[in-house]
């Protein structure tokens, strides 16, 4: 009982000293994702609204698209690839690229590109390789 005091009050002391920076990054807050968009201009919604309701936005276009025959609208997720790939690799998905860097943060499956292609300029042949 007396070490697990110690312990405590040991773990105690190292936080009274520790500036916040050093436990959770600037601020006080943990660093957040290192995003570059490749291609700046005007997105189809805010950023906080992007952030939060990106996945929703993609599964109503996703339903036009398959449901109505809807396609090519600012909210596909062709068109969120073209703004957002890198220009280095041309795709949304690696380590610092833009759609992995967020869900690797946010500790959220990524499983759009089981299926969908993450590079810009793709365009589907109807072949299978």
């Amino acid at each position: 009982m007396n070490l697990l005091r110690i312990l405590v009050a040991l773990f105690a002391a190292f936080i009274a000293v520790s500036p916040a920076s050093t436990l959770a990054g600037d601020g006080g807050r943990a660093a957040g994702p290192a995003i570059e968009i490749a291609n700046p201009g005007k997105c189809v919604a805010p950023v906080e609204e992007m952030r939060r309701n990106h996945m929703e936005m993609l599964k109503h276009q996703r339903d036009r698209s398959l449901r109505q025959g809807i396609r090519g609208e600012p909210a596909s997720l062709n068109a969120c690839i073209e703004c957002h790939a890198s220009k280095k690799t041309g795709s949304v998905l690696g380590k610092g690229d833009f759609c992995e860097s967020c869900h690797a943060y946010a500790a959220v499956k990524l499983d759009c590109f089981e299926c969908h292609q993450p590079r810009a300029g793709f365009k589907a042949t109807g072949v299978k390789p």
